[in-house]
């Protein structure tokens, strides 16, 4: 009776969970998805269009030279959905036309830096802002920049925003715009660094706001904290007597870590490692778990953001690398005990590029594994609207539910098991590295 009423609980918190993301997901799933958080205007899209940011050369939408306005009904596409959902934004929608306030910190070269909130722009319930702000609007959660120079100061009222893909450079792109007056004028994304590999460049300003993703990064650096503050001083209160509370919950993952990831890898100079292996380990775990969360202050897919992956993969590329003993660097460039053609043509080249994969492996599986299972619980949760037809067939939407609910609830449920498995394996890889770097020669 007791695991009966157990499981009926755990059945019913799923299916308010999956009707959380089902209205989240009703709410958002027209609009076509940017790099940030989609949303909509509630301004119709003006006919005419002029001015000098009319993007000239291209096709022109269904509706307006500038494209289609977001406020366009497209038919529900359960992947553009998924990808809104994992994307990072500058707002937090808590819900119905309230957001979470977040910093915005801009600099544009030759402008200055420009220091706000969020609710600077007006936001409507989708993340589209009202107005512009010294030439800066919020389109689905994104800040952007209007490149018309007559928008660049002062607050400007926006009377709808659109998008169009085209070809440039033989890559396809969604082109942004801001309705203002009348006239089109083409919006210009956050500078990114990746030369372009994953659609960003070099644009005419940068974004260091705080967005979700940080936000969340900096709740779970605060949660942790607190937590160690009070298992520290529990600790030091309660020295050579047996720990209780909180103190007995985290000492075992402590324990976990130092006997079984630390001292095998890494040998008797483990301790010198062991903030950092514990670090990454609750960090990354933290955040996991707290991107389970179908609501605020959860949702946030820090993880499956390759960025916060690059960043954790190079932290133990450098302590790997900057640890590394002689013996180390002989066995990697210049193996003894090998004809030197075949260490000039085969073995160094291969170790060089090994030292390097290393790190990749560890951002892309951290990164894979979550954006996966993010992915796969909204698409479930996205059959309601599928067997729906978009809330078009009321049995059908009752037959997504049906079908919905234990398969969230099972993914969910894997998904929890993925979060703690990932956090140890990027730490125990962490310390195979380290250790393989600070390994002594074996004399015989």
């Amino acid at each position: 009776m007791t695991f009966a009423r157990k499981y009926w609980i755990v059945l019913i918190i799923s299916g308010l969970s999956t009707f959380a993301f089902a209205q989240d997901s009703h709410e958002n799933h027209n609009h076509p998805q940017p790099a940030q958080q989609p949303g909509t205007a509630a301004h119709p899209q003006p006919t005419q269009t002029t001015g000098e940011n009319a993007e000239a050369g291209h096709p022109a939408g269904a509706h307006s030279p500038c494209g289609h306005s977001v406020n366009e009904e497209v038919p529900f596409n359960a992947g553009d959905n998924a990808v809104h959902h994992i994307a990072d934004a500058n707002s937090i929608h808590l819900l119905g036309d309230t957001y979470l306030p977040l910093p915005c910190i801009l600099y544009a070269p030759g402008h200055g830096w420009k220091f706000s909130t969020t609710n600077t722009f007006h936001a409507h319930h989708h993340g589209n802002g009202e107005v512009a702000q010294d030439g800066y609007v919020l389109v689905h959660g994104s800040i952007m920049r209007i490149q018309n120079p007559a928008y660049l100061q002062g607050e400007v009222k926006v009377d709808d925003y659109t998008h169009k893909d085209t070809t440039i450079d033989g890559k396809n792109k969604t082109l942004y715009f801001a309705v203002i007056n009348g006239s089109c004028n083409l919006l210009d994304t956050k500078t990114t660094y990746d030369g372009g590999l994953m659609g960003g460049g070099i644009t005419s300003f940068y974004d260091f706001s705080i967005t979700r993703n940080v936000f969340t990064m900096l709740l779970t650096v605060l949660i942790l904290f607190l937590v160690f503050r009070s298992v520290a001083n529990s600790a030091t209160k309660t020295h050579g007597h047996a720990p209780k509370g909180l103190q007995n919950f985290i000492e075992p993952f402590y324990t976990f870590i130092r006997d079984e990831v630390a001292k095998p890898n890494i040998g008797p100079k483990y301790e010198k490692y062991m903030p950092y292996l514990l670090s990454a380990f609750f960090f990354i775990l933290g955040l996991n778990l707290i991107g389970q969360i179908p609501f605020f202050p959860g949702g946030a897919n820090v993880t499956g953001n390759i960025s916060i992956t690059i960043v954790l993969a190079l932290l133990t590329f450098i302590i790997s690398t900057f640890s590394a003993k002689k013996h180390f660097w002989e066995h990697t460039l210049w193996m003894p005990g090998v004809p030197a053609a075949l260490k000039i043509f085969i073995l160094t080249p291969i170790e060089i590029l090994g030292l390097f994969l290393k790190p990749f492996t560890l951002l892309l599986r951290l990164f894979a594994n979550i954006t996966a299972g993010h992915i796969v619980i909204l698409s479930f949760v996205s059959l309601i609207f599928i067997f729906g037809d978009a809330g078009k067939s009321t049995n059908g939407s009752i037959a997504g539910i049906i079908a919905s609910i234990p398969l969230s609830l099972f993914m969910m449920t894997l998904e929890l098991l993925v979060a703690f498995l990932q956090a140890f394996i990027f730490t125990m890889l962490s310390a195979t590295y380290i250790g393989t770097a600070i390994e002594e020669p074996h004399h015989h």
